[in-house]
């Protein structure tokens, strides 16, 4: 696979009710400090996610920086992050990148067909 086919990333931080305001702050300082979307705190299951989330949405460049301190910051909140390459079941199932433990998603409701999604540019 060529890098080339990756237009962005999104990394989604898990919580439950009672970590929900941490959830909450980590994505914020996130926006705070880089250069990405952040998408609406999600207090239950949403999508393929099993838990409340809230999304980060962020370009290649972000990666570097973002991802490191999402790894020194999270205090135990799980964080799952996929590349967006326009297929969401491929970017889920296949090239998904866990921070704590693995969560089950319900890879049901993603299809193969091509998806667009709007990415902060560089």
């Amino acid at each position: 696979m060529s890098d080339s086919r990756i237009k962005g990333f999104h990394a989604h931080v898990y919580f439950d009710a009672s970590t929900q305001e941490q959830g909450r702050a980590l994505c914020l300082e996130a926006a705070s400090r880089f250069k990405l979307a952040m998408g609406r705190v999600h207090p239950g299951p949403v999508g393929p996610h099993p838990d409340g989330s809230c999304q980060l949405a962020f370009a290649p460049s972000v990666f570097a920086d973002l991802v490191p301190w999402l790894a020194l910051h999270r205090r135990g909140l799980v964080v799952f992050i996929h590349p967006i390459t326009g297929n969401d079941l491929i970017d889920h199932r296949d090239f998904a990148m866990w921070m704590g433990a693995v969560r089950p998603l319900n890879l049901s409701v993603l299809s193969g067909s091509d998806t667009v999604y709007d990415i902060p540019e560089d």
